[in-house]
């Protein structure tokens, strides 16, 4: 993959509001051949971030974690036969008050680099899965994306169009 771009994002401001469950969130990347090397040599990084609404649920407290899965079609199984590169923690979801600080609207909630993936890790397509357990979340956002630069990602964002 060469530049990373608008085709480098899985999602801008995507709802997670969901019941309990696994979902593709947003869009896929297709990487081409499986085992491509996705950063022809330079580490790229996963980042994920509350977007402009908080993540929060109407009743009791649950949980959201967020799977950076890959598969051979772009309808990326939710079932658990994707191929799994990152799992982030799972975070408590509840009414605004109690929730965990990263799912505060515009907060961090995971950057690393993606593991490396020559010789046949990952799978054609390339996307984000959202697990909510125990109870619905009603409102929520996130962006996430691929970049080379994670000091861009930990600072200030801007809206689409504004730099």
């Amino acid at each position: 993959m060469g530049i990373l771009d608008e085709r480098g994002e899985f999602c801008d401001n995507e709802s997670v509001a969901a019941g309990a469950g696994t979902a593709l969130v947003g869009d896929v990347i297709d990487l081409g051949a499986a085992g491509e090397d996705i950063g022809n040599g330079q580490p790229v990084y996963l980042v994920i971030r509350t977007g402009g609404t908080e993540i929060i649920t109407g009743g009791s407290a649950g949980t959201l974690q967020f799977t950076l899965a890959s598969d051979s079609t772009a309808a990326i199984s939710t079932d658990g036969t994707a191929t799994e590169h990152v799992l982030t923690e799972a975070f408590v979801t509840d009414g605004t008050d109690a929730n965990d600080a990263e799912l505060k609207a515009g907060a961090l909630i995971y950057m690393a680099p993606l593991p490396a993936g020559t010789g046949g890790n990952y799978e054609r397509y390339l996307g984000i899965l959202a697990t909510t357990t125990t109870t619905t979340t009603t409102a929520g956002t996130i962006n996430a994306f691929l970049t080379f630069d994670p000091h861009m990602a930990a600072g200030k964002t801007y809206p689409d169009a504004i730099n």
